[in-house]
């Protein structure tokens, strides 16, 4: 009968084990379930015959908390958890977050900042010589030289500021098995040095020979140019495939070396990793917090692939799980299924079925899986490669499988859809099904933003292919008899954005009726190539300037456009009409945005021919949208019938 990990010396000695193989230090609590990577390690290293005991979030300011399992005859892994801790604790505007999905009860600061650093240093106290494994995303997207949003500088590899021997990053299933049997066997940590998706260290020279010499730390954090250039240089060095060894220099006498990334998983190596026995649940110990919220949303969940060629600028897929897809069988996703059906507390409804992109499930062209992905060039990105393999059969089978299996009442599709994807389909087949079965009232989707200035910046395609989107999915709905809207996701102060393309969306929202609920602000986060446009203000892709918005008034100001609407944000909506000369969207007339003067009591941003006052938010929408952002699948219909009214009440 599978069990808990170890997270004890009782535990251990139930299960009688006198010393664990390795200690898992994760900055998350336990959860034992495949939607988190320390399970998913944990496991695959039991599978291949290793002891493996986990400490969760230990306290930091205790030497003795890293001890509670005793010393591990091999070594320590150590993860700060699902999420880089910074990001974990620190809103975009750096307040410290009030709730943490992967604590107890939600409850903050069980982790420290730059939770991998800290841990490391906490085992190096007790354990001086110990091998040190770390992974995650956290190690894995700060493997070299990078800059850190939250100290606004640059800083060292993550191995070096750590004192771990070795990194792990991406996945890490097939180079953590490689790192544990090198230990076994005897071999000094210091030797591992050859294993696919692995950073390590070294004061020996002819381990740079046959790699990339990048600039050193010292020329990057002195010229942001070279910064740019050397970021672009590992950008291109992403695929297991193609990419070479990387070396980057500090004080000249200590180097960095990146091992190219790990080959994608088979979709067989995928299976076996599923069909893990997990205890799907975190561990007992935190009932009496009121568990752990993260496994909520994951718990009747399904992951359905990894990778994503989508290519945007602000996302670290890229840098973690790559560009090429990695997908489950049909026959593995629904023996989990079944499985989860099985749960008490299933109510009939799976949540997702998905990954980074839902409707992602084969690589994007065949001469992938044996030649990698093109270095210089996206799938979809400005516009669609002509190699582009656009088919949606095999995840309709699955989702057609899915929804007949009994006791399953529902299948939900809310992993990210990509809509462009989506319109190069000549088969409407999946978005037919997506509006019918996998939905309910409303799909979120991320155009991020309509300037086409922005968008390229973006990554995105051009706003006209988001416009077909809209145009299609509203006809959709139509044909089948359903109300059904789109929410998109918007971002404002992406680099490049300007207060003109800012202002530029809040008139397409007002031209399409849309009151977003929620803004995401540009987040600075490790490793991607629109986190580097932030500190360099050039666009490595080109080595061109791009306008970086910083100024934290300004910043204030293009996301209150994008909620015009909204009575508190008036003041900084009509400065940024003023500074940008729009003074002619500040009045009473059909395409103003905002009154010309607030009086006490009004709230002027209902519109002539509104038929229901807006409500606190600001947001004009009707009670069965409940508040959320929509885009009515009759814009044009609901437009026409209130000119109408109003036409009406004047003739009265």
């Amino acid at each position: 009968m599978q069990q808990f990990l170890p997270v004890s010396k009782k535990d251990m000695k139930e299960r009688g084990i006198g010393q664990l193989d390795f200690v898992y230090v994760c900055g998350d609590a336990y959860v034992d379930h495949p939607s988190f990577g320390a399970a998913i390690i944990c496991r695959i290293l039991e599978l291949h015959g290793y002891s493996v005991g986990i400490i969760p979030q230990p306290d930091w300011k205790d030497d003795n908390s890293i001890n509670i399992l005793g010393e591990p005859r091999l070594g320590f892994f150590v993860s700060a958890g699902n999420m880089d801790s910074m990001v974990n604790h620190y809103s975009v505007s750096k307040h410290h977050r009030e709730y943490d999905n992967y604590s107890p009860g939600g409850k903050p600061n069980l982790r420290p900042d730059y939770a991998t650093i800290v841990y490391c240093n906490l085992i190096r106290h007790t354990y001086k010589t110990k091998p040190i494994i770390i992974g995650g995303i956290e190690a894995s997207l700060r493997r070299l030289a990078h800059y850190d949003y939250w100290s606004n500088k640059v800083r060292r590899s993550i191995l070096l500021d750590s004192g771990a021997d070795i990194i792990s990053y991406g996945m890490g299933e097939r180079s953590v098995v490689e790192i544990a049997d090198c230990l076994a066997s005897g071999m000094d940590v210091k030797d591992i040095t050859y294993i696919d998706g692995t950073v390590f260290k070294t004061r020996d020279k002819a381990f740079t020979e046959d790699g990339i010499i990048l600039p050193s730390f010292e020329e990057i954090k002195a010229d942001k140019k070279i910064y740019a250039k050397s970021f672009y240089t590992q950008y291109e060095n992403t695929d297991a495939f193609t990419a070479k060894k990387l070396v980057e220099t500090y004080d000249g006498a200590m180097f960095v070396v990146q091992n190219p990334p790990q080959k994608p998983l088979t979709r067989q190596e995928m299976d076996d990793v599923y069909a893990i026995e997990y205890m799907r649940a975190y561990h007992p110990m935190y009932e009496k917090d009121g568990g752990i919220p993260a496994i909520k949303e994951v718990k009747f969940s399904l992951i359905s692939n990894r990778g994503c060629f989508g290519g945007c600028n602000f996302c670290a897929l890229t840098f973690h799980q790559g560009r090429i897809i990695q997908s489950r069988s049909q026959e593995s996703i629904i023996d989990e299924a079944k499985l989860i059906t099985q749960d008490p507390e299933f109510k009939g409804y799976i949540h997702d079925v998905g990954g980074p992109t839902a409707n992602f499930r084969n690589p994007s062209c065949k001469k992938q899986l044996e030649k990698g992905v093109c270095t210089n060039r996206q799938c979809l990105f400005p516009t669609k490669c002509p190699n582009l393999q656009v088919d949606h059969k095999d995840y309709v089978q699955l989702l057609t499988k899915l929804r007949k299996l009994p006791k399953v009442k529902k299948v939900f599709v809310r992993s990210g859809v990509r809509f462009d994807y989506v319109m190069y389909d000549k088969d409407d087949t999946f978005l037919k099904d997506l509006c019918k079965y996998h939905i309910s009232g409303q799909l979120k989707v991320a155009p991020e933003h309509i300037s086409n200035n922005v968008l390229s910046y973006l990554g995105k395609p051009d706003i006209s292919v988001y416009n077909a989107f809209c145009d299609k999915y509203a006809k959709i709905n139509k044909q089948l008899g359903l109300k059904q809207y789109l929410v998109p996701y918007l971002m404002s102060s992406h680099p490049g954005s300007t207060l003109d393309d800012a202002i530029a969306l809040a008139e397409y929202l007002r031209d399409h009726h849309l009151s977003p609920e929620q803004v995401q602000d540009f987040y600075p986060t490790p490793s991607t190539i629109s986190t580097t446009m932030y500190y360099t203000e050039i666009d490595p892709r080109d080595m061109k300037p791009v306008y970086v918005c910083k100024n934290p008034h300004e910043k204030a100001m293009q996301r209150a456009l994008i909620q015009y609407k909204r009575p508190e944000n008036y003041d900084l909506v009509k400065e940024a009409l003023v500074k940008a000369g729009r003074e002619d969207l500040i009045g009473f007339g059909e395409n103003c945005l905002i009154p010309p003067r607030k009086i006490k009591g009004k709230d002027f941003s209902k519109k002539p021919g509104d038929k229901k006052p807006v409500n606190k938010t600001g947001s004009n929408q009707s009670k069965k949208s409940n508040g959320k952002n929509v885009r009515p699948t009759e814009n044009k219909k609901n437009k026409k019938t209130a000119n109408e009214r109003t036409k009406n009440r004047r003739r009265k």
